[in-house]
């Protein structure tokens, strides 16, 4: 007869998985909820008596791009690993740009439309990752994969030209307020997917640590954005700001933790579970926080939205079971996903 496990004895390899699945589980959908809560209250809500907005997004990229680095550098020395760069500094330093130009249109976008409509229409990422993943990595689609971003894109569209009466932003100017939100929408795609797509063609190419990928690409990215700051003239006018506005500096300072530490739990669930699991995730994290922007905001939907959301989330949810299945072709499993979407900004 068998001998039971000792105490000692590790889990079984399915039980080992399942606990790390809810380890990423609850780790990216934590952070990132909280994450986009925040990034809202920043931009949208006023603060102070006389009813002012913070207007410097470069500043807040920054803030998250120096706690970031700082963490993974600690990470690497404590687990005395080499701090020397595993590619190319150039590299490094075009993800850096990308992610930069990224976060910012992100929080742009945020002065002219809602944090609903900009969270469905991160859904429509595929598009330009698909056209990156072309171009970049020469990868090959079939005909359902653009039948899926088609409808993603439908259901976007919806969504965003169809809002709610009384959805008001604070920087509204009508018309114009919402082709300058959607322009930025279209820069924060864009660049996104070619972030991502970059970030998974370096740790393809290179045996490279999670965090030395995510301490380089951070540290280029404080120095590229205090520079910014400096250009602007922005960075003494926002620091004068949060000193004024001490529950501004704490909601950075939240930001900033909450970042640093979801960018952790992105790069292990890629890393352990593989881009499909993540896309998953990221759309049941994405549904999440619309709802709970809408409830803690009080942003309306109206009739069409709904349905809008339905068609991307179910078209979402409808593309992540059909790829659970297993193929026959000898293809590289990734090739008709999405590239996996890694990014410094959640």
């Amino acid at each position: 007869m068998a001998e039971p496990p000792s105490l000692s004895s590790p889990l079984p390899a399915k039980d080992n998985k399942l606990l790390k699945g809810i380890f990423a589980v609850t780790g990216i959908m934590s952070t990132l909820v909280i994450y986009g809560v925040l990034q809202e209250k920043i931009m949208r809500v006023p603060y102070g008596p006389h009813k002012e907005y913070f207007r410097y997004s470069l500043f807040l990229v920054f803030c998250n791009r120096i706690s970031t680095s700082a963490v993974s550098a600690g990470v690497l020395l404590v687990s005395k690993k080499f701090l020397d760069p595993v590619a190319p500094l150039y590299k490094y330093c075009v993800v850096s740009v990308s992610n930069i130009l990224t976060t910012t249109c992100q929080y742009e976008a945020l002065k002219y439309v809602s944090f609903p409509v900009q969270t469905l229409a991160k859904c429509a990422k595929m598009i330009p990752v698909m056209l990156w993943g072309s171009i970049i990595m020469q990868k090959k689609y079939y005909i359902k994969d653009y039948a899926l971003a088609f409808l993603v894109t439908v259901g976007c569209s919806i969504f965003i030209l169809f809002p709610a009466a009384g959805d008001i932003s604070p920087y509204s100017r009508g018309r114009e307020s919402t082709v300058w939100g959607v322009s930025l929408m279209i820069g924060y795609l864009g660049f996104d997917g070619f972030t991502s797509t970059f970030q998974d063609k370096l740790f393809k190419g290179y045996d490279m640590d999670i965090h030395n990928q995510i301490f380089y690409t951070t540290l280029c990215s404080c120095m590229l954005s205090f520079t910014g700051l400096i250009l602007q003239g922005n960075l003494l006018m926002a620091i004068d700001f949060v000193s004024r506005h001490h529950d501004c500096f704490f909601d950075i300072i939240l930001l900033s933790t909450v970042a640093t530490v979801s960018q952790f739990f992105i790069s292990y669930t890629i890393r352990t579970f593989g881009a499909l699991t993540f896309a998953t995730i990221m759309t049941t994290r994405q549904l999440v926080s619309i709802l709970l922007s809408c409830v803690w905001f009080a942003h309306p939907l109206s009739w069409e939205q709904c349905i809008g959301a339905v068609i991307v989330f179910g078209s979402l949810y409808g593309k992540s079971f059909l790829r659970e299945r297993p193929r026959t072709s000898p293809s590289n499993p990734q090739e008709n996903g999405a590239s996996s979407p890694l990014k410094a900004n959640p």
